[in-house]
């Protein structure tokens, strides 16, 4: 089977209603055939063609590679984006830094009836499914890359999967293009490099049909975890509490259940990055039986799950507990950024709920973080408590704790944001109020 623009339309049908086609467009060979060949489907194609060129910034041609790509572009008619990133990530490997820096910019970019196009081959699928099974991956890591998936609000697909690296660059000569060749796709340092120049041709001595077979494996891998999804799904309502894990229904579960439900919680639900094997096994070895006064946790590089009271609790990284400062809200009316730079909070004139604007005009406002011995009389309740006792009652996990943003009003613990307000500065039922989220 050769390459023609024929057959790729075969594999576009299901995209040709979208607003936009865009090509994740590097400027080699594979991308700037999907590209030109799109180009010549134009006047069949109801949306329109757009290509984006990341920039990683990692060779001393990297800019030129950006300025090539839009000069190919204009020669196309296609608009054209390109993006510099930051490709350089702790713990990564240059490769897998690429590869976040590339989809993190990606996901900004697809909206709603957008499709983002790849130009991944047949070879690029047998290579990833080599390498995934050298890393030991399970079944979702062996099913390689789907043809089709939801991608940001749109969808991200590869048509040209089942043509083979020779089909496509034949295409290439056949139409004169001229496209680059990056000298790091010959270092066999790189994993995947190895694999191309050392490894698959020999195997393709012994198995001439490789790559197809290798290809067949990733699809039944793939059938096999949609299989794996449909049942974390359906254990997944069992076991869920909002967006934690009730633990008596997880151990309901034998143990490949308990896994295959907590791969889907911590992805699709957290969205967080998955643990190893050794951390998943050490989530259910350690955090799953503890003691029942226990505050046990897991730690990975991406993430961390931790239990408290019969749930387990899962978050990007650990928040240590905030420093000391005082952050001084001089005007309510303009959000004020928290100490932590990831949050900001407001307030909003209301009527009956929030803080009385009696009560604070003309006071120094300022947010505090807990050190130990507040106190509070919540609205309604008539007593005062300590801060420590009512974050027992709401059920609060210790560790988000002390980064609860606190409102004091001239030095008085005014507001505990989230939970509650202190009786002497609540508004009355038809009082004129600020509302602080």
């Amino acid at each position: 089977m050769s390459f023609n623009t024929a057959l790729l339309k075969e594999n576009l049908t299901g995209y040709l209603n979208a607003k936009v086609l865009w090509v994740g467009y590097s400027g080699g060979c594979d991308s700037h055939v999907l590209l030109h060949s799109l180009v010549a489907l134009r006047p069949q194609l109801n949306c329109e063609i757009k290509a984006i060129h990341i920039n990683h910034g990692l060779s001393p041609l990297a800019n030129e590679w950006e300025e090539h790509c839009r000069h190919i572009c204009e020669q196309l008619s296609v608009s054209y984006t390109a993006v510099l990133v930051n490709a350089k990530r702790k713990n990564s490997s240059p490769e897998e830094a690429a590869r976040y820096a590339r989809y993190a910019e990606w996901r900004k970019l697809i909206k709603k009836d957008e499709v983002l196009l790849l130009a991944h081959h047949q070879d690029d699928q047998a290579e990833t499914v080599l390498i995934q099974l050298l890393r030991g991956a399970g079944v979702k890591g062996l099913a390689a890359m789907p043809q089709q998936q939801k991608f940001a609000q749109g969808l991200l697909c590869r048509p040209m999967l089942n043509f083979l690296r020779e089909e496509v660059y034949s295409y290439a000569l056949e139409h004169g293009l001229n496209w680059i060749d990056d000298p790091s796709n010959f270092d066999t340092d790189f994993d995947r490099n190895f694999l191309r120049h050392e490894i698959v041709p020999l195997l393709e001595t012994r198995w001439p049909a490789l790559k197809k077979t290798l290809s067949r494996t990733a699809a039944h891998q793939g059938e096999a975890n949609k299989l794996l999804t449909d049942l974390a799904q359906q254990d997944w309502l069992l076991v869920q509490s909002d967006n934690q894990v009730k633990l008596d229904r997880l151990l309901q579960l034998d143990a490949p259940r308990q896994r295959n439900v907590l791969r889907y919680w911590l992805a699709s639900i957290c969205r967080l990055s998955l643990p190893d094997t050794i951390h998943l096994q050490r989530i259910l070895n350690e955090v799953l039986t503890a003691a029942e006064d226990a505050n046990p946790e897991v730690i990975w590089s991406g993430g961390e799950v931790r239990r408290y009271q019969g749930f387990l609790y899962a978050q990007e990284k650990h928040i240590e507990p905030l420093n000391d400062s005082i952050l001084d809200w001089p005007d309510l009316g303009r959000p004020l950024a928290l100490s932590n730079n990831t949050q900001k909070i407001t307030a909003k004139a209301s009527t009956g709920e929030g803080l009385s604007q009696a009560k604070l005009l003309n006071s120094k406002i300022s947010i505090r973080y807990r050190q130990g011995g507040e106190s509070c009389r919540p609205q309604g309740r008539g007593q005062t408590h300590q801060l420590k006792k009512l974050f027992q009652e709401w059920q609060v996990p210790p560790w988000l704790r002390a980064s609860i943003p606190l409102i004091y009003v001239n030095g008085e613990l005014a507001q505990v944001l989230g939970y509650c307000y202190c009786e002497p500065f609540a508004a009355d039922k038809n009082e004129l109020s600020w509302k602080i989220e």
